[in-house]
Formats: C-alpha cells, structure tokens, sequence
C-alpha cells in the first residue's frame, strides 16, 4: 500500500492547541466498527457505548518533563535536549540542538548549574548519549527544571503541565502522552467500574518515533521505533476474563492496541516495534478509543487496520467538515 493512500485535508485551524476546559467535555465520533456507520456524542457516552463484562485497558506511563533549556559552559550560548530514553548510569539518549554545539566532550549547564552534562558521542543517527552529574534525585530535578515535550504541531505554551498527563499517570518514562486517555476524570472512571466494566493498566513507553513521518513510498517499507512495555499479571487476567466471558477488550489508544498485539495480552514485559496496517488481523483487541492523527502516520494506518481504509478517511472527512478538534488535545472517536 502506498503512504499517500493515507492522506487527508486538514485546516490548520482544526488542530487543537490547547486542551479543553474539562478533560470529559470533548466531543466523540461513535462508528461501528461491522458497518462504518457513525454518530456524533460528546465522551461521557462512553459509559453507555460500554458493556458490563468488557475491559477497557489504559496506559499509565508518565510523560517526563524531557525538554531541558540550558547553555553551552564553553559559549554561555543556548542549547536544548530532549531526552530520550535512559541507558543506566546516568547516561541518556537525547536529541540537542544546535548540533554545532553539542559536539563528543561538549560540557552543558542547566539551572545555573544545579545539572550539568557531557556529551560521550554522537550516535549515526545524530543522537547524543549524555551523562548527567547532579545533587539530589534526577526524576526530582528534573521534574523542577524540565518543560513537556509537545509535540511540534502544538505552537502554544502549556498553561499546565498536568494537562499533558492522564489522571491515571503512574510509571515515569514517556517522551509524548498516551493522549487517548487524556479524556478520562478520576469520577468517570469510577462511574465505568460501577458499571461492570473492568479497567486494566498497562505500561508502554511512548518515544518520539510516534510523531516521524513515514518516509518510504509504500508503508510495507517502514520500519518502526522500538518502544517498552509492560503488562501486570492483574492486568492480563481482567484482559483474559472479558475474553473468555464474551466481553470485549477496549484499547485505550493506539499505544495500548500495539501493546496488547504485540504480547498477545499475556503478562510481562519487553519491548516492541509492531507495525499494524490494514490486512493485519486483531489477536486481542475488539475496540479502540483514539484521537485523530497526522496524515500519513502510522497511527492513522493502524485505525485503518481494524476499520479499513476508506471507511477511517470517510469518518476524518466527517470531523473535518463538523470542525473537530484534531490531534493531541483534540477530540476523539471510539470504534466498537
């Protein structure tokens, strides 16, 4: 299949900048999944569009405030990293820019000094791994010093930074929020349990590979970043009883839907590079709760996959034209 066969046309004054007042107020497009028909609701219909007996599984990964703005010890001039991920021993995996100052040895100073850091080398693919040498805790100061790392579509500054986590937030390691579950109040979840409704907490790490466009010409060429997970066993019996008791598995977004793929929903850990495109038949996961994606992106061929092609560019063309808010702080859809 052809990248561009998942193109679509966006007004850029549809792309949410900001999230909504209330986490539950967004609005939702209802499709199913047999048919492709849809319905206009806002999300709280969530409560009745699920059924006792089904389990709607949830990311708690924790977006880390990766984005350190801070100066080059040598110049005093500006530079910036994103963290990536940890390798152990206080080395990480970062993206910096400008790469003309952060060159194998360079030494960086941020929060006047309360973090510093050295450059170890410059991987081919333009990362740096960079140490880190500080007083106190890392998660700590960098929680004090970091900003989230929004995505590049998003050109407006983050009144609050818990915005960009869900409620349910609990393993620190994400480079991007699971922005599925950002539509979920502490209150509505309850509401869900007491309906009979499992929900079951699982970890995937989300990287910034999730927001690269895909390159080659045809997608069968794509290969993708490689991201953490974990499933606890608690978890993965919740998963397992909604199965085996004719309920239906809900992923909360396109990082649980991978997850629950890619492990075959057993408890565990691991990583996973799992690219699910149309043709790609479901193992585990009956439904999905997603936000609206980029054109072209994986994310948009993976909703594809479980309601075909034509029918996901029908439903985008329908939020385009009713004004939907797209992308991370954006509404939503919920296919069952």
């Amino acid at each position: 299949m052809n990248t561009k066969d998942f193109d679509y046309f966006l007004p850029a004054e549809l792309i949410a900048q900001h999230p909504t007042q209330r986490r539950d107020e967004s609005r939702m497009l209802l499709i199913d999944k047999k048919t492709g028909d849809w319905r206009h609701g806002q999300f709280r219909d969530i409560l009745t569009a699920l059924r006792p007996g089904d389990c709607l599984v949830v990311n708690d990964s924790k977006v880390l405030p990766a984005r350190l703005l801070g100066v080059s010890k040598k110049t005093g001039s500006p530079v910036e990293l994103l963290l990536l991920n940890e390798l152990g021993e206080d080395v990480w995996v970062c993206l910096g820019k400008p790469g003309k100052r952060i060159r194998e040895g360079a030494e960086l100073i941020f929060g006047e000094g309360r973090l510093k850091a050295r450059v170890l080398r410059v991987r081919e693919d333009g990362n740096r791994e960079i140490r880190f040498s500080y007083a106190g805790r890392f998660l700590e100061l960098l929680d004090e010093l970091g900003e989230m790392p929004l995505p590049p579509y998003i050109t407006e500054k983050l009144a609050d930074k818990d915005r960009y986590q869900t409620v349910y937030a609990r393993e620190p390691g994400s480079a991007a929020a699971p922005t599925a579950g950002l539509h979920f109040t502490p209150e509505l979840l309850e509401e869900i349990r007491a309906r009979g409704v499992d929900v079951a907490p699982i970890t995937l790490h989300v990287g910034l590979g999730t927001f690269r466009p895909v390159k080659a010409a045809r997608i069968e060429e794509h290969h993708m970043h490689r991201e953490w997970y974990s499933i606890p066993k608690k978890s993965a019996e919740l998963i397992a009883a909604a199965k085996a008791g004719g309920g239906r598995v809900v992923a909360v977004g396109t990082t649980c839907c991978r997850t629950l793929e890619a492990s075959g929903g057993a408890a565990g850990s691991g990583s996973t590079d799992i690219f699910i495109y149309p043709g790609y038949s479901f193992r585990v996961t009956d439904g999905l709760l997603t936000n609206f994606h980029l054109p072209q992106s994986t994310l948009i061929m993976l909703v594809s996959a479980m309601l075909g092609r034509e029918r996901t560019l029908a439903a985008y063309a329908e939020a385009v034209r009713e004004k939907y808010r797209f992308f991370s702080f954006g509404d939503c859809m919920l296919i069952l």
